[in-house]
């Protein structure tokens, strides 16, 4: 069983009213909240200096993006837990905080159980992403650029590698029907080949 009092936690946001009640509420239900910063360059330091097993992070902060810190925290660490507490409840910045390696994307006026919910969950399974409407933000990403279930199918299979026949083989499709589908992707998502079609598939949340 976790003990809440395992997981530490980083603060980073730039409003000290948030950082206050953040910890607050967490230290009450037995959390360690081990740092705070109000800043990029302060996370940075904090999180190098402490250690964390958790950090919630604000998306705009005053000397940087939220997301470019995500990245940079997820790159050193595959084990840190990142939960990100925003006021933008948009799909571009719940899928960018997905695409740059958070486990957990909540809006500021959520629940404080929802909050423990997304910390504990992010400890648990670094791998792991909680984010309210992920699946609705992702099919209306994908209906942007109008593409088709079918097309989606075989977008999918691009990055295992496999050829139009095998891909064909599978969907019990003729290799011909593949490359249609294919051709129209690549014209739907404004690239030239396959490699690049994965590229901008992963980097919208069409794929992951």
């Amino acid at each position: 069983m976790i003990n809440n009092s395992d997981i530490s936690i980083v603060l980073i946001d730039d409003h000290q009213v948030v950082r206050e009640g953040l910890k607050s509420a967490l230290t009450s239900h037995g959390f360690s909240v081990v740092g705070e910063a109000a800043s990029k360059k302060e996370a940075l330091a904090q999180i190098a200096h402490v250690n964390p097993k958790v950090i919630v992070v604000d998306l705009h902060l005053p000397d940087g993006s939220g997301l470019d810190l995500i990245a940079w925290a997820r790159g050193i660490s595959s084990t840190l837990g990142i939960v990100v507490l925003t006021m933008s409840e948009d799909d571009t910045s719940l899928l960018a905080s997905l695409q740059s390696g958070a486990n957990a994307f909540l809006s500021k006026s959520a629940p404080i159980s929802h909050v423990i919910s997304a910390i504990t969950q992010a400890f648990i399974s670094p791998q792991s992403f909680t984010g309210t409407g992920l699946t609705d933000a992702i099919k209306r990403k994908r209906d942007g650029f109008h593409i088709t279930a079918r097309e989606l199918t075989v977008l999918e299979f691009l990055p295992k590698g496999l050829t139009s026949a095998s891909i064909a083989k599978n969907l019990y499709l003729s290799e011909a029907t593949v490359k249609s589908h294919l051709a129209s992707i690549y014209r739907k998502l404004d690239v030239a080949n396959r490699a690049q079609a994965v590229v901008v598939a992963m980097k919208n949340g069409i794929i992951s």
